[in-house]
């Protein structure tokens, strides 16, 4: 599909059908032209090359401002031209466009561009020529309402030169809410339309202007593929009670001998597949699975890619309802291994048998005793489900949760997604009465708008949390215009995210730390405002600091609160918040204390109690004291229990209690900024 650029004009044109304010323009070939154009359109203008390949105007030469004379427009038409020339000798030149001079304004860009995942995406934020260096934009995918185009314009971190700053006069607001506006119609009823932007559009205080416009189409409308309807994957072929190792081996250098290992504490039917053996690691092996005497509920398959076709044409013969396919050898290797893979897929269609895979890790599911996988060791149960499309990092994850002691629901490795993918692994484990919370390691989404809508049913009820990689810039293709540049493929996925209710982090390590905190019932915070209880001075002082870099607000203390405390705090206290109960605080000042905000529940979302090792009070009676603080409010709670092994055993029973407790000060903050990122769009949500 060929890419074109729309000259300038024909892009002023299709703007100023859907209401954008743009210049008086006139397209002339020759100096004397010029000068005409210029006088009819009234000095002082602009004029600008017209050149297909010439994208930067600016860097060729090609834009001359303030031209004020009818000699003026003469020497700026062969200035303009000399350096195309000079800039790209093979560049089609196809005139000089001469346009009003926009009055000095306030420069924003508004661009969009079409992200193959998600479709349509509006970008907006302060702009000129300084716009890759600034970088202070906002995105959102299509379709825009009003209310969101609102927040876009306030999210902004120059809003306050929209609003009036430092004795400025405000600009026109809602003549750039209506310029987004008519932009979002524009794009979104323009099918050819992939990518464009309006750099700079300048707003005054009556009105705008949209002084210079890029507009890429292509030569057939750009439409969203329909996804193909596939049936449901039912909850019982995740909970089989009979398994087939296909490729079973007795030789421990072979992943036939790893699966089959794993599987030898699953509860159900076990049957290794081996065509020279008749026994498998203690158990009778059969040399097909359809020779197998009894029904088997799911089939995981090890043999090399050439044969995987027979063995799933088996699988259907035999009526196996699901295939775990783990050899490698398919699209990923190539066209050959593409065409491979298609077959297996109709083959398993045609039979209506289901594939996970191939080229994937496997799958566990641990409370019912299930490692399809050739992990080292075959993780503990527990309510967080982890979907990957990296096996490599499942491995890694695994071992690391071993150590943490750190359960799983389930873990999936996606592999080459044939036929089922993230969207029935999220359906699976959203239904799932083991898991409390998603991880998801991605790297590529193809159908972003299912995906999407999938990933925000299920954050409805249960926490999704995802890290997602390709964020570096040099992991993504270079773009055609500032748009493309500004707003990455990184960054549709970031606002992805958010709009479907997931928690973006940026490590493994934040991952479960969220996941953890987000399991607990009390999932979310109703608000960002904070108080924090401490015994520590410093830590209360980091609070703070913290508090700040994350995106959490800390509220300030009613008198009348502040007055209750003084009944029975020191009267050395500080009298604010954080509140700080200094070290020799005992288990009955921090009960009278969290019995008073607990009151006061209104003014507060969010309490952060920071605790450190002493004599004065073990990290028991602190885990105490918070499980009783958490009964009597509804208002949500995060623990940090600083420290070494003498906290271990307030962590253990904060554990019991589905309340995780932080250990690093920090981490904590950053957990909660990301949830506050998610929830309430706040602008510094940290790295985590």
């Amino acid at each position: 599909m060929e890419r074109t650029m729309l000259s300038e004009s024909e892009g002023y044109d299709l703007l100023k059908a859907y209401g954008v304010p743009v210049p008086q323009y006139r397209i002339v070939m020759t100096p004397h032209d010029a000068a005409d154009a210029a006088e009819t359109i009234g000095f002082p203008v602009v004029m600008k090359i017209i050149s297909p390949q010439i994208i930067h105007k600016s860097d060729a030469g090609g834009v001359v401002v303030g031209v004020g004379s009818r000699e003026a427009a003469v020497a700026a038409f062969e200035k303009i031209i000399s350096g195309a020339k000079k800039y790209n000798n093979d560049a089609e030149i196809k005139g000089v466009i001469v346009e009003q001079q926009a009055e000095p304004g306030l420069e924003l860009i508004i661009g969009g561009k079409t992200d193959p995942a998600f479709g349509k995406v509006l970008t907006f934020g302060m702009g000129g020529t300084l716009v890759e260096l600034m970088k202070d934009i906002t995105l959102r995918i299509l379709p825009l309402d009003e209310e969101t185009v609102r927040q876009m314009v306030k999210e902004i971190n120059g809003y306050p030169l929209i609003t009036g700053y430092r004795g400025m006069k405000p600009k026109d607001e809602e003549a750039l809410v209506s310029t987004l506006m008519a932009v979002n119609r524009f794009f979104l009823e323009n099918e050819n339309i992939v990518e464009f932007d309006i750099n700079p559009l300048r707003l005054y205080e009556q009105g705008a202007l949209a002084v210079d416009a890029r507009v890429i189409v292509t030569d057939a409308p750009v439409r969203e593929e329909a996804r193909p309807e596939r049936p449901p994957v039912p909850m019982e072929y995740f909970n089989p009670r009979s398994i087939a190792v296909v490729g079973a081996s007795q030789d421990t250098s072979k992943m036939g001998y790893a699966v089959m290992h794993n599987l030898l504490h699953f509860p159900g039917q076990l049957y290794p597949v081996n065509n020279k053996r008749s026994e498998i690691q203690g158990l009778r092996a059969y040399p097909n699975i359809t020779a197998i005497p009894a029904p088997v509920d799911l089939a995981v398959i090890t043999v090399p890619a050439i044969h995987v076709p027979r063995v799933i044409e088996e699988c259907g013969a035999k009526g196996v309802p699901m295939a775990v396919i783990i050899t490698a050898g398919f699209k990923e290797m190539g066209e050959h291994g593409k065409a491979l893979e298609d077959r297996i897929v109709a083959i398993a269609r045609n039979h209506g048998t289901r594939l996970i895979g191939p080229n994937c890790l496997g799958m566990i599911i641990p409370p019912r005793g299930i490692d399809t996988t050739y992990v080292h060791e075959s993780p503990r149960p527990g309510n967080i489900a982890f979907i990957s499309q990296s096996g490599a990092i499942i491995n890694t994850v695994v071992d690391w949760s071993l150590a943490k002691n750190i359960g799983f629901s389930a873990v999936i490795s996606v592999g080459n997604q044939a036929d089922l993918d993230f969207l029935d692994y999220i359906r699976f484990v959203g239904k799932d009465e083991k898991t409390r919370a998603i991880i998801l390691y991605i790297e590529q989404i193809t159908d972003g708008k299912a995906f999407m809508e999938v990933a925000a049913e299920v954050a409805k009820c249960k926490p999704i949390i995802a890290i997602k990689s390709g964020s570096s810039s040099r992991g993504q293709a270079a773009a055609s215009s500032h748009t493309g540049s500004l707003s990455g493929s990184y960054d549709v996925y970031m606002e992805a995210f958010r709009k479907s209710g997931i928690i973006a982090v940026h490590t493994l390590t934040g991952a479960f730390l969220a996941a953890q905190m987000l399991a607990h019932r009390k999932r979310y915070p109703k608000g960002k405002r904070a108080v924090v209880i401490t015994n520590a001075g410093g830590f209360a002082v980091l609070s703070s600091d913290y508090a700040e870099r994350y995106g959490v607000e800390m509220v300030d203390l009613p008198q009348d609160v502040i007055d209750e405390m003084n009944e029975f705090l020191p009267e050395f206290w500080n009298k604010g918040n954080p509140i700080d109960l200094l070290g020799d605080a005992n288990e009955k000042r921090f009960e009278k204390t969290f019995s008073v905000l607990a009151k006061h529940a209104d003014l507060w979302d969010i309490a952060f109690i920071v605790g450190f090792p002493n004599l004065v009070l073990n990290s028991e009676q602190m885990a105490r004291q918070i499980l009783k603080f958490s009964a009597a409010t509804e208002n949500r709670l995060v623990a940090t229990l600083l420290g070494g092994a003498s906290m271990d055993a307030g962590r253990e029973m904060l554990k019991e209690h589905d309340i995780p407790s932080f250990e690093e000060l920090d981490y904590t903050y950053r957990v909660m900024g990301r949830v506050l990122w998610q929830k309430f769009r706040v602008k510094a949500p940290g790295l985590l």
